[in-house]
């Protein structure tokens, strides 16, 4: 960490830079000024090449150049001409304007921003930015944490272990099982939100048309700029006001939400494996659990992943309550709220990062889960009770119930229990040779639904 991080803010570029730093090249102020000098760059070059213009190949690769040789030392340049202006958007455009008159094309520069307003530029630059650190960012890293758990979950698949509901010893599971669950469920999310076409408008002002059909009243310029948008790999919204109604983004921020709670589940989970010692973590020698209790390992990445889905979840609610709702045709507060979108993501990601250093750092303690099983041989009950029903029993649940609950029921009694039963001598077998680790119903097989 050097001095520039120590002095930062927000943990996201201090602390947790290590984790973030990749995505802040999609939501930092820089990367936002790239993207939107990309949307205006691409737009010039569509008028260019368009009947408006028909300008030779030679002077498009030229304004190219702008784009590609963009760096910070460029986008300290439009950071210049904002505090002229008081406008980013406008500074953008401006700065654009100087690089052409660099290359000798000054007699195009009118038509850098042409017909838009900075609400066409913004929202084009937020999908991209959206749909490029979900693709390059968000989905590889979910990916390896989904691909940890599921080959963890083949591998423990007959691995049997005490279910606890409400806290209390239940019918037996199995590790491998009840790892499955979390990839089936993350999977689901992760489809959905791979599948979500980012949206975005460029119709101008109020979203009308209104002073590209004053200049230029024979092009079709809906289909002209449906045809822009989705040049730029982003689903055109035809009917906006002077903003793009950030639906399509709020159903995406929602399905990160329920990402993030499977995530806290996870983690609150193996949480509790790890305090009842079904599972252990790794020992790392260098590594300090506790500043005054030397053997302490604590489950610190799970923790930490819960608190940054807890962070990330009230910022993505902060989005999905208010940038649905706009005044008439545009307020600013869009604006000031879409500037944070980096801020959910990080911490999204920071929980992410942080479960899959947890889970790595973990294996069952298959002495721990026997040991468990045994001591609780009153939940073949269940099994016990059904066979009953099985035989004839009317009243095989209130047997059960007055013989197991609430005392302390051994195997053997259990067994003798059995013994005394007037039910098919096949059943009697199988009961007798039943055993809390080998109740475990069809939980191996479970596993098949997530290969």
């Amino acid at each position: 960490m050097n001095i520039d991080t120590l002095f930062c803010i927000s943990p996201i570029d201090g602390r947790y830079r290590n984790i973030t730093d990749n995505i802040s090249k999609y939501f930092s102020e820089y990367a936002y000024i790239k993207y939107r000098v990309r949307v205006e760059i691409e737009w010039l070059k569509y008028i260019l090449q368009s009947k408006i213009c028909s300008v030779d190949n030679s002077i498009v690769k030229n304004v190219d150049k702008i784009y590609n040789k963009f760096d910070i030392k460029a986008a300290n340049r439009v950071k210049e001409i904002e505090k002229i202006t008081n406008h980013d958007v406008k500074a953008i455009e401006y700065y654009i304007k100087e690089e052409i008159d660099k290359i000798g094309i000054e007699k195009y520069e009118n038509f850098v921003h042409f017909g838009c307003t900075s609400e066409d530029i913004n929202n084009l630059a937020y999908a991209l930015m959206c749909k490029d650190s979900r693709e390059k960012i968000l989905i590889p890293n979910i990916r390896k944490l989904i691909n940890n758990v599921k080959e963890k979950a083949i591998e423990y698949r007959s691995v049997p272990m005490l279910s606890h509901t409400h806290g209390q010893p239940a019918t037996p599971t199995t590790v491998g099982k009840e790892l499955a669950i979390f990839v089936y469920r993350w999977e689901y999310i992760v489809d959905k939100l791979s599948k979500i076409e980012f949206c975005g408008k460029f119709s101008g002002a109020v979203g009308n048309y209104n002073a590209h059909v004053t200049a230029y009243e024979n092009i079709d310029w809906i289909e002209f700029n449906k045809e822009f948008v989705e040049s730029l790999g982003i689903k055109f919204n035809p009917l906006t006001t002077q903003i793009e109604s950030h639906d399509v983004l709020c159903e995406y921020l929602s399905y990160i939400k329920l990402f993030n709670n499977i995530t806290l589940d996870f983690n609150s989970d193996m949480w509790m494996y790890i305090s009842a010692r079904y599972f252990k973590q790794k020992v790392i020698n260098t590594e300090v659990g506790s500043s005054v209790m030397p053997h302490k390992v604590n489950p610190i990445n799970h923790e930490n992943s819960m608190a940054n889905v807890h962070i990330a979840n009230s910022v993505i609610d902060n989005f999905t309550n208010n940038l649905q709702v706009s005044r008439m045709q545009r307020d600013l507060s869009d604006s000031s709220n879409l500037r944070n979108i980096g801020v959910g993501l990080s911490h999204t990601l920071i929980s992410i990062v942080q479960s899959i250093k947890a889970f790595e750092k973990m294996d069952i303690d298959s002495s721990v889960l026997k040991e468990d099983l045994d001591k609780n041989p009153e939940v073949l009950a269940e099994a016990i009770q059904t066979v009953l029903r099985k035989n004839g029993y009317n009243d095989a649940y209130e047997q059960l119930k007055r013989f197991t609950r609430g005392k302390n029921i051994t195997i053997d009694i259990l067994r003798e229990y059995i013994n005394g039963l007037n039910i098919n001598i096949e059943d009697k077998k199988k009961l007798l040779d039943l055993e809390p680790s080998t109740y475990i119903g069809l939980s191996d097989r479970l596993i098949d639904f997530i290969k």
